[in-house]
């Protein structure tokens, strides 16, 4: 089981505890490059975790931790005890990199086994999207220096449904936009949340008997067209509340009461 670092919470601290508290079990944490820190790694260490995470390009390498190899087999040289991330793939051999599928996608990678202060030894995966290696390159960086390329790529990809979670969650459905300071009202909103992303993702899926397992719609669509369906509802309510004899006002004062009522509450505190 993989456990994913949410964002926004002071992870080295608040959150390691309320996972370690609540027993929550998982055997290898996943974070991007602004939670990689030493005093996080060491807490893995000390539970014994796996861990994998971007690495920033402007990260050091102990230069005497490894040996890298030119096109011609010879060893490449660094001036200095340490190299950047981003000095040192200057210097990987076009030939080095391997392609790796994953997910039906290609990869073009390079892994070695380094060590990096403050980290320890760590093993690295230089990953670009294109043979020519003319895109911009990412560098992954873990705790499991047995893994191969492609296992450390196909791991750390399970990061991805969350961080669209992310996306959707505050842009269409609130998840970030809420005014409490009580710790079980925001869990409450959140789980609210949760449950409406749950029922759209349902929607979004197609047919058991489809071919395609592909979603046929986005989140943002399906929010899209369950408002649509309200305004719908709303009119065709009213339309039948004032052919039937209601006065137009006390219609929309019916419908709106509740909205009414909230505003009145929000004025008096």
């Amino acid at each position: 089981m993989c456990f994913e670092i949410f964002k926004g919470i002071n992870i080295a601290g608040n959150h390691r505890r309320h996972t370690h508290a609540h027993r929550l079990r998982f055997d290898i944490l996943l974070f991007d490059g602004w939670y990689l820190s030493e005093s996080l790694v060491q807490s893995a260490a000390r539970r014994r975790k796996k861990w994998i995470s971007l690495l920033k390009k402007n990260r050091n390498l102990e230069t005497n931790s490894f040996q890298l190899k030119d096109t011609e087999g010879q060893p490449v040289t660094f001036e200095g005890a340490h190299v950047s991330v981003e000095e040192f793939v200057k210097k990987i051999p076009a030939n080095a990199f391997k392609m790796v599928v994953v997910n039906n996608k290609i990869y073009w990678t390079f892994t070695l086994a380094v060590r990096i202060p403050s980290l320890g030894k760590v093993r690295l995966v230089i990953s670009y999207e294109n043979e020519k290696l003319t895109d911009t390159f990412v560098v992954l960086v873990t705790n499991c220096l047995d893994w191969s390329a492609k296992r450390i790529i196909e791991t750390y990809l399970l990061r991805w449904p969350i961080e669209t979670f992310y996306q959707d969650g505050k842009e269409h459905l609130g998840f970030d936009e809420y005014l409490l300071r009580d710790a079980e009202a925001i869990g409450k909103h959140w789980c609210l949340v949760f449950v409406a992303y749950s029922l759209l993702h349902l929607d979004c899926l197609p047919s058991p008997l489809a071919k395609e397992q592909l979603p046929t719609k986005s989140v943002g669509e399906a929010c899209r067209q369950q408002a649509r369906a309200l305004i719908e509802l709303l009119i065709v309510k009213a339309h039948d509340m004032i052919r039937d004899g209601r006065d137009v006002k006390d219609v929309f004062d019916s419908l709106f009461s509740k909205q009414l009522t909230q505003a009145t509450a929000g004025l008096a505190l």
